[in-house]
């Protein structure tokens, strides 16, 4: 069969995953050929034949029918173009006939045998229409604005007419598409046709009483599809369309834009090709996040690449087109440094320091600031262009502060959730930023708004509150999910809606979990179990203390070494019986912000090394550098005491990883001595928490690990797997997920108006 398609509105709209269904359908079949035929010129074509994603056509129909070309050479049709070719007077007739027509514009863009205006009154064009038939040509009007001059006889329907007759295909194996009146002559030529969804109205009252002619539902690809189904010409293909349920409405369709950091994959080079591998994440978020798009769902994941010049354009491209079929990556060129500015020194420097409560450490920069700015309007703009309507939008973390905010503007009709994995900070800390009411007011647009705890999603209403005259409108009992006393971060009650004036907007807690099962598949792997015999029979005899961390002065590596040095002075039995094991994990390269944390923490520990050690022990073993996940499981299993002491931590997921190998061994038996500035001592109340500015108070906690019970070792850890075992890194995303689905039923509560009306005087820079 042969598809002669419209591309703007028809092939190239609709839903994103009735395009993949559409795509892949046009791919899959032997005997199918496409035409593409266009408004367009021929070079605003040949872009799209550069898309992995779109099928290429087999011919090319543009310039409204003027100019037809072989899809994969670009040569013309030398048979049909001669023809069109030789009724064309030429661009400077043409002007000259036309001159002097007041309410007609000059459109300067690519075309060929034809020219085109910006037309403002239906007379106007009759009177242009007059002046072109006395130089032999037609006038076609479409959209009420836009006025084509071509050679007589010459449209869309007559260049199409003459092809199929070209590669002698019958009448009844062609089915056309369009969705404008530019497209009316197509629907003329004796083929069965469809007016796709959300056409032109004119087109759709043009063709309304043709029984050849389809009139769509569905817009775009979605509307061909639905044509396919309709047509009983058409049987061979109802077979290959995967599953045409979908083309109904429903929750599940409904496409997610996720926008993170980075992508699900990563690009190595195997055998010499370049291909895309799964990242070993030991969290889980990534292929948490990904699996939303299993089954077929549709979704578009944003993130940035490196590129070598400035604006550099990247097409999106499949993940993984086997198991996720209609989930794109679609990719957002930075320079390394524009990367370099927006992530290791703006964000690090302006922002992280003031997340984490260290004022004294930041850096303000108004000109990386702007780069920020221009940044997280790429993404708004990316996610606005990607999105069908009503699409999910799923946007993490502060590097993307101002995104909600730009997309907000852009695309009014998408739901917008935002998830901090950092900490969020009290309002006399967070507003020390020169742009507070920015990055508030952007967050203000979103629908659902998630921290990992109670306590930061107070933080951030006492910073709005503290910027826009908002009012809480429902609040939520913390426990007994969430510890509320006895611990730092402890909050007895938490908002969970409140009113900007605009919008109400939910407000929650999340906490991140970990990927259980992969953590437990793991452990079961012959090489893990060995390497954990192996590592237990090293330190045998020894009592093992555990500390994972990323190299970072927010971890308090520096405060938890001198604790230890402090507490082997006063416990001098633990000497050559305890060892301190320090997994310390490097920054990405270039953050010139940690190098003054490193070279302290190596200094201590050296001389802390060299003031108690014996031949035949060490107390303190410092591995500087990145650890398989797989091996770092095996010292989590050989420890008997992990000492997580961040000065602030978001949430920490290396706590949850060590209960959740702990809670598999038998016997569990470790003991988790957690900082109380943590997200995660909140979550769990069988830890030992500790002060880690106090240097006694941690040393009275690492104490108190070493010296309890059994019994009670065994209890508290039994408490703490059953939590992170059942509270795991699916229940994070699915938890987050229906609360932002859920958003609707807030909807016109409070009034809806403009969502880009400044009524907080938001001021989002240029």
């Amino acid at each position: 069969m042969l598809l002669a398609t419209d591309l703007d509105g028809t092939f190239l709209g609709g839903k994103s995953l009735h395009k993949q269904q559409l795509y892949r359908l046009i791919r899959n079949t032997t005997g199918f050929q496409l035409v593409f035929v266009t408004g367009r010129g021929l070079e605003t074509v040949i872009p799209l034949l550069n898309d992995p994603i779109i099928p290429n056509p087999d011919f090319i129909i543009c310039d409204v029918g003027a100019t037809i070309v072989n899809g994969y050479t670009l040569e013309p049709v030398a048979a049909l173009q001669k023809e069109i070719e030789s009724r064309w007077p030429g661009v400077l007739k043409v002007k000259q006939a036309l001159n002097g027509i007041e309410g007609i514009e000059h459109q300067e863009v690519p075309q060929q045998r034809r020219c085109s205006y910006f037309a403002t009154d239906v007379k106007i064009v009759l009177e242009a229409k007059e002046r072109a038939e006395k130089i032999g040509c037609d006038v076609i009007f479409s959209a009420d604005k836009f006025m084509d001059v071509l050679p007589k006889a010459v449209n869309k329907g007559s260049t199409l007419v003459k092809l199929v007759k070209y590669l002698n295909i019958k009448s009844e194996d062609v089915l056309v598409a369009g969705d404008t009146l530019n497209d009316l002559e197509m629907f003329f030529c004796g083929y069965q046709g469809v007016v796709v969804g959300n056409a032109e109205k004119k087109l759709i009252n043009a063709t309304q009483n043709n029984e050849l002619i389809y009139h769509a539902e569905t817009a775009g690809t979605g509307g061909i599809m639905e044509a396919f189904m309709h047509f009983d010409q058409f049987n061979s293909l109802k077979a290959v369309i995967e599953n045409p349920v979908e083309l109904k409405e429903s929750n599940h369709e409904q496409q997610i834009v996720m926008m993170y950091h980075r992508f699900p994959y990563e690009r190595k080079v195997i055998n010499g090709k370049t291909e895309l591998t799964a990242p070993k994440s030991p969290n889980g978020i990534l292929p948490t996040l990904k699996s939303f798009f299993e089954n077929g769902r549709s979704g578009v994941w944003i993130a940035w690449e490196e590129v070598a010049n400035s604006g550099d354009i990247l097409r999106n491209m499949y993940i993984d087109q086997v198991n996720y079929p209609n989930l794109m990556a679609s990719r957002i060129g930075l320079t390394k440094n524009e990367v370099d500015i927006f992530y290791k020194l703006f964000s690090k420097e302006a922002f992280w320091p003031t997340i984490f409560s260290f004022i004294d450490k930041v850096k303000f920069n108004h000109h990386h600031w702007y780069q920020y700015v221009h940044i997280n309007r790429l993404f708004a703009e990316k996610a606005a262009e990607q999105a069908d309507t009503g699409a999910i939008i799923w946007i993490h973390d502060y590097n993307l502060w101002l995104a909600p905010g730009f997309l907000r503007q852009l695309r009014p009709d998408v739901k917008i959730g935002f998830f901090h994995h950092t900490a969020f900070p009290a309002a006399n800390t967070f507003n020390i930023l020169p742009w507070r009411r920015e990055i508030i007011g952007s967050l203000l647009q979103c629908d659902y708004i998630g921290f990992h705890i109670p306590r930061y999603v107070e933080n951030f209403m006492d910073v709005a509150k503290s910027l826009y005259p908002i009012r809480e409108v429902e609040q939520i009992n913390c426990a007994p999910k969430f510890r509320t006393y006895s611990t730092a971060l402890g909050v007895a009650k938490m908002t969970s809606v409140f009113d900007t004036g605009q919008r109400r907007i939910k407000i929650g807690a999340n906490p991140v979990g970990i990927n259980f099962k992969y953590i437990h598949e793991l452990l079961e792997q012959k090489n893990t179990r060995e390497n954990i015999t192996k590592l237990k029979k090293q330190f045998s005899g020894k009592t093992v203390i555990l500390s994972v961390e990323r190299l970072d002065y927010v971890k308090g590596p520096l405060e938890k070494v001198l604790a230890f040095e402090k507490f082997l002075d006063e416990y001098k039995e633990f000497h050559g019986k305890t060892e301190l094991i320090n997994i310390c994990t490097p920054p990405a390269q270039g953050m010139k912000v940690y190098q003054k944390i490193q070279h302290d923490v190596e200094h201590a520990i050296g001389r802390i090394n060299g003031k108690y050690a014996r031949v035949d022990w060490v107390p303190i073993r410092l591995f500087f550098r990145s650890f398989p996940f797989e091996e770092v499981l095996t010292y989590y299993a050989v420890a008997d005491v992990a000492w997580i002491t961040p000065l602030r931590d978001g949430l920490n997921l290396v706590a949850k990883e060590y209960i959740a190998v702990q809670g598999a061994q038998k016997n569990a038996n470790g003991v988790l001595v957690l900082s109380e500035f943590a997200g995660a001592a909140v979550e769990l109340p069988y830890v030992i928490t500790t002060n880690p500015y106090d240097p006694l108070s941690l040393r009275e906690s690492l104490l108190q690990a070493l010296t309890l019970s059994e019994e009670e070792k065994q209890m508290r850890m039994k408490r703490q797997y059953d939590h992170v075992q059942y509270y795991d890194i699916d229940f994070w995303a699915d938890d987050f997920l229906s609360q932002l689905v859920e958003k609707g039923k807030l909807s016109g509560l409070s009034g809806e108006v403009n969502p880009a009306e400044e009524k907080y005087n938001m001021y989002l820079p240029g």
